[in-house]
């Protein structure tokens, strides 16, 4: 991924409140445009690099429940 783009996305969206940067994601998500996924991808991997590792241990098992066949 390019730099620029994280660099954009977190430009935009330092100052948000929770219930702003939930409407950027269930916005996004609802669109449904492949052109929004890296955004959601910056989102997480901001998010995992400051989660402590009981929460990434959480968000794994939930994602292993999700993407089971």
């Amino acid at each position: 991924m390019d730099f620029q783009i994280r660099d954009a996305i977190t430009a935009n969206m330092i100052g948000n409140d929770a219930s702003q940067i939930r409407d950027v994601v269930e916005d996004a998500i609802k669109r449904g445009e492949e052109h929004l996924l890296p955004g959601l991808g910056v989102f997480f991997e901001k998010w995992w690099q400051t989660a402590p590792e009981p929460e990434k241990e959480t968000v794994l098992k939930h994602l292993e429940q999700t993407f089971k066949a």
